[in-house]
C-alpha cells in the first residue's frame, strides 16, 4: 500500500515517525541493517521493482566512501573530518575507517534527525575523537558556528568534508549548489570536498530511463526525495575547487581496488563521486552562528 510522501527528505526530519520512511533508515535497510520499519522497507522495495540490485549502489558507495578516507588520512594527511547528512551508525563509518590510518583523527557526525543522533551519541560514547551533533545541513551558516563543532575541530586547518549520498536529498529550492559554496568558503586551503550523487546521464539512454524511473519512485512512493541530476548539476557543487583524477566518475572507476570480477549493473552506472581539493593560495570566509 502507498504511504504519505513527505515535502522533500531533509527540510523535515521524520525523526521517531515510524508511519513515514527516512532516508537514513531506507539506506539503513538497503546495507542489511536492523534499524528500519516496514515502512522503509517498502519503499525499497518499490526501487528494486525496477532496480533489482539496488543494494549493491549502496555498498558501492560506501566502498567509494573507505577509500576516500583511506587517501586522505594517510597520503593527503587529514586529521579531522566533517561528515554531514551522516545517518543512521553501521558498519565502518566514517571515523572507524579514519582512525585505523591515524587513531588521533578527530571526526564530527552531523544529522537533522534525532534518531540518528540518540544512536550516534550511544555508538560513540567511548570514542574521544569523535562527535555526533544534531544539525541542519542546509544551513552552513549556523551549523558551522555551533560550538560542539568548532570546539572539536580547528576550522583554521585542513579539514574533509563529506557528502556521501545526501546531496540528492536536497531538493533544488534549497540551491544545493549554494550550500556547497558556503561550506567551501569556509574551509580552511589545503581542505578536501568529497561527493557522490545519483547521475541522470541526460542522453535518452537505457540509463536514463531507469534514472528517470528511479527519481520519481524516490520522489513519490514514500522517501519525497532523491533526484537524479546531470553531470554539470553535480560539478557545480564542487564550486571552483580543483577536482582530482580521475575527475568526477562512475564510483567504481574512482581509484578501484582492483579489477572488476562482474560487468557493472546498470544501476551501478547511476552514481558519480568525485574528490576536491582547496588550493593553499584560497580565501576564507569565516562563519559565525546566528
Amino acid at each position: 500500500m502507498p504511504y504519505p510522501v513527505p515535502d522533500t527528505g531533509v527540510r523535515t526530519p521524520v525523526g521517531v515517525d515510524t508511519t513515514r520512511a527516512s532516508i537514513s533508515r531506507v539506506y539503513d535497510y538497503s546495507l542489511g541493517g536492523k534499524d528500519n520499519y516496514e515502512v522503509d522497507r517498502y519503499v525499497f522495495h518499490t526501487l528494486c521493482e525496477v532496480a533489482p540490485r539496488q543494494a549493491e549502489v549502496s555498498r558501492m558507495n560506501r566502498r567509494w566512501l573507505h577509500r576516500v578516507l583511506r587517501y586522505l588520512a594517510t597520503v593527503a594527511g587529514v586529521d579531522q573530518f566533517l561528515d554531514l547528512g551522516a545517518g543512521l551508525p553501521t558498519a565502518l563509518n566514517t571515523h572507524t575507517v579514519a582512525q585505523r590510518e591515524n587513531p588521533d583523527v578527530r571526526v564530527v557526525y552531523v544529522d537533522n534527525d534525532p534518531v540518528c543522533h540518540i544512536h550516534g551519541r550511544v555508538l560513540l560514547e567511548t570514542n574521544r575523537n569523535t562527535r555526533f551533533v544534531l544539525a541542519d545541513l542546509t544551513q552552513p551558516e549556523s551549523l558551522l558556528g555551533l560550538a560542539e563543532i568548532t570546539d572539536h575541530l580547528d576550522f583554521t586547518r585542513p579539514v574533509g568534508l563529506i557528502l556521501c549520498g545526501i546531496l540528492h536529498h536536497v531538493d533544488d529550492a534549497l540551491d544545493p549548489a549554494a550550500i556547497t559554496r558556503q561550506y567551501i568558503d569556509a574551509l580552511a586551503p589545503g581542505s578536501y570536498l568529497a561527493i557522490t550523487h545519483f547521475w541522470d546521464p541526460a542522453d535518452g539512454s537505457a540509463a536514463h530511463d531507469l534514472a528517470w524511473e528511479l527519481q520519481r519512485r524516490f520522489t513519490e512512493t514514500g522517501l519525497g526525495s532523491g533526484w537524479y541530476r546531470t553531470r554539470r548539476e553535480i560539478l557545480d557543487y564542487f564550486g571552483d575547487l580543483e577536482i582530482m583524477a580521475p575527475g568526477l566518475v562512475e564510483l567504481d572507476d574512482w581509484w578501484p581496488g582492483g579489477p572488476a570480477f562482474r560487468p557493472r549493473l546498470l544501476e551501478e552506472r547511476l552514481m558519480l563521486g568525485g574528490l576536491a581539493h582547496k588550493p593553499r593560495s584560497a580565501r576564507v570566509v569565516r562563519m559565525v552562528a546566528r
